[in-house]
């Protein structure tokens, strides 16, 4: 396929830029609750799209038909487009951003390769963790676990010098808990998602201890209490960390959010976070593990590094495509994404994290005289101003140093950048812990955040 491609996109005349990207997606999906099958799937797609530009105006289309002649028409399809938008415009120069181009091939290392797994130990590994959820305690009312891998073959050329082609893995596994107490209903989960392989998804957990793991939670989370909320110094987890690195933050410095007037638009250079705040946006799975947005090439061809977005409190990076890049007069970031072969590649995050520092937990929870210890992130919002809410799974309440009583449906609110400034102790521990979802902005992404735990002020809001 890359040679073929290669000659139609060489070939191209009367563009000033022409890529062709081919992926081929295999997907699997397994999911059963209170004991039954919901679903068993198998799925396979693949496809070629050609996005052009000519006098600064883009074009796109797609096809999953692979002949030759149909490759060249839907060529000439995006071409027709972007000249039927360009002929209403006037010309205008065009330029991408120089970038560092991937040539050659490129896969993560996996450690074992999910296509040597069959179907049927897939299916009794969702089977036996549903049921041992499930059964855990008389008080549980229902469990549901599942499984989820996609495997992706790209190809990657463009006439400016990209010639590569990628292979991905990326399994993720859910195991989620209903308990009934008192006449009332507590659920909880817990969730692995990576860039590799199966035993890499399984490295810190088994299955069966994630599923024993969710169930004493939500049983724990049925005895406890509801507090009335308000602001307090809370001890946010890496996987609360990561959520408000991806969604409060990282979400603001993505370029063409920053074109459309997010609130960081003029802020680089500017004090953002406390000094001990360094956050980064990676493609590989920077400090340690198989994150689950591991990118080694993004979608137009540019190899991918780490991303300094925040450094020692200040804000020193947008995220950024070829063209963002060219406009902001910086190196793109290899942000560029598309989820499937008829998507048109967007900047998205990757892996969003913050970097630990130099407290061992332990220590950061002793010299804590009052506040919260927050685990486990639920879903909430966030908007382009940094405003956010998130949803906790358990809260500690911290005197004087030490963990007592448990307190739900803790809820997490704030200013992003006004809550960094506030952080003032990390952890010397780190880990991602979101690889298990998506990221939506107009189309899916794997992506991944984490950090250490982390100590700062946010406003607690508790069920009434």
């Amino acid at each position: 396929m890359i040679d073929e491609l290669t000659s139609i996109v060489i070939n191209a005349s009367n563009v000033d830029y022409c890529e062709a990207r081919f992926h081929k997606r295999s997907e699997q999906k397994i999911s059963i609750s209170k004991g039954e099958f919901d679903e068993v799937i198998s799925n396979e797609i693949q496809g070629v799209c050609f996005r052009v530009n000519i006098n600064g105006t883009w074009g796109f289309s797609s096809t999953g038909d692979l002949n030759k002649t149909n490759l060249n028409n839907t060529l000439l399809e995006a071409i027709s487009s972007a000249k039927s938008i360009s002929s209403s415009k006037s010309s205008s120069s065009f330029k991408l951003a120089d970038a560092n181009l991937a040539k050659g091939k490129f896969s993560p290392p996996i450690d074992g390769p999910l296509d040597k797994i069959s179907i049927e130990e897939k299916i009794k590994l969702v089977k036996d963790s549903e049921s041992e959820a499930r059964t855990y305690r008389k008080n549980i009312k229902s469990a549901s676990s599942s499984y989820r891998e996609l495997l992706d073959s790209k190809v990657i050329v463009t006439n400016d010098g990209v010639s590569a082609e990628i292979f991905d893995s990326k399994p993720e596994f859910r195991v989620s808990v209903v308990v009934q107490n008192n006449g009332e209903l507590y659920s909880s989960s817990e969730a692995v998602g990576v860039t590799g392989g199966w035993n890499d998804l399984f490295s810190k957990s088994d299955a069966l201890t994630l599923s024993r793991n969710a169930a004493e939670k939500t049983c724990r989370l049925s005895n406890s209490r509801t507090l009335k909320g308000g602001r307090s110094t809370v001890i946010l987890d890496p996987a609360l960390v990561g959520l408000i690195s991806h969604e409060a933050i990282g979400h603001t410095v993505e370029a063409d959010f920053v074109l459309s007037g997010s609130i960081a638009k003029d802020m680089i250079g500017k004090k953002v976070a406390s000094d001990i705040v360094t956050m980064v946006d990676s493609g590989p799975s920077a400090i340690v593990g198989k994150a689950g947005g591991t990118l080694l090439v993004d979608d137009e061809g540019v190899l991918t590094e780490s991303t300094v977005l925040v450094d020692n409190g200040v804000l020193s990076s947008y995220l950024h495509n070829r063209e963002s890049a060219e406009l902001f007069s910086v190196s793109p970031t290899g942000n560029s994404r598309a989820y499937e072969y008829h998507n048109e590649p967007l900047i998205r995050m990757r892996n969003t994290f913050i970097e630990p520092g130099d407290w061992t937990l332990d220590d950061l929870i002793s010299d804590t005289k009052s506040g919260y210890l927050l685990k486990g992130a639920k879903s909430g919002q966030a908007d382009a101003n940094g405003e956010f809410m998130f949803g906790t799974q358990e809260a500690y309440l911290i005197e004087r140093g030490e963990i007592k009583d448990l307190f739900r449906g803790v809820t997490i609110s704030g200013q992003a950048y006004d809550v960094l400034k506030t952080v003032d102790a990390l952890s010397d521990d780190f880990s991602y812990e979101i690889g298990s979802g998506y990221c939506g902005k107009g189309q899916l992404a794997k992506v991944d955040g984490g950090g250490p735990h982390l100590r700062c002020e946010v406003v607690l809001g508790g069920e009434q």
